[in-house]
């Protein structure tokens, strides 16, 4: 909420992941928490999936997953991902500040999200204007920090006015 305020999306800063609060996601959440990682990979990692991200995900437009459709056309493996509108790109880049302040505590640095992104074993299937997008923003922050950053996404993205 705080970054989403910060950059002038309120009411996405107010209604930012509310299916947490769903019993399909909170019960789930509250049995494989843990409080330094998801409580989705805990469960992934007992049943091999996790039931509360499926619900989370086609819920919630600021994660890229929700924008994978998949294509009638000849496009690899059927996957179709759909670029992403730039206020949902926004939110994302604060959801993963937020959650590496949450998973790293006292540690976290603003090259934190970038790194994470950057140890994925594997290419996130993401539209490539999105990824593009994504990684400036993650680079931006780890170079220049949260404030010129949030300004620039504030200003430039999203042509707001603080």
């Amino acid at each position: 909420m705080k970054g989403c305020f910060a950059v002038g999306l309120y009411r996405q800063g107010l209604t930012h992941d509310l299916s947490k609060y769903e019993p399909s996601e909170f019960l789930i959440g509250a049995r494989y928490f843990q409080g330094d990682r998801s409580p989705n990979n805990a469960e992934r990692e007992e049943k091999g999936y996790s039931s509360a991200w499926l619900h989370h995900k086609g819920r919630n437009r600021h994660h890229y997953e929700y924008w994978i459709d998949y294509s009638t056309r000849d496009v690899p493996g059927g996957i179709a991902p759909v670029e992403m509108p730039v206020k949902y790109v926004a939110e994302m880049l604060m959801d993963r500040i937020a959650a590496s302040k949450v998973y790293r505590g006292d540690k976290y640095r603003d090259e934190d999200p970038l790194l994470y992104f950057q140890s994925a074993k594997e290419i996130p299937i993401m539209h490539e204007n999105t990824r593009k997008l994504l990684l400036k923003l993650l680079t931006m922050l780890a170079q220049q920090g949260e404030k010129k950053t949030f300004a620039y996404v504030r200003k430039e993205l999203l042509g707001r006015r603080k």
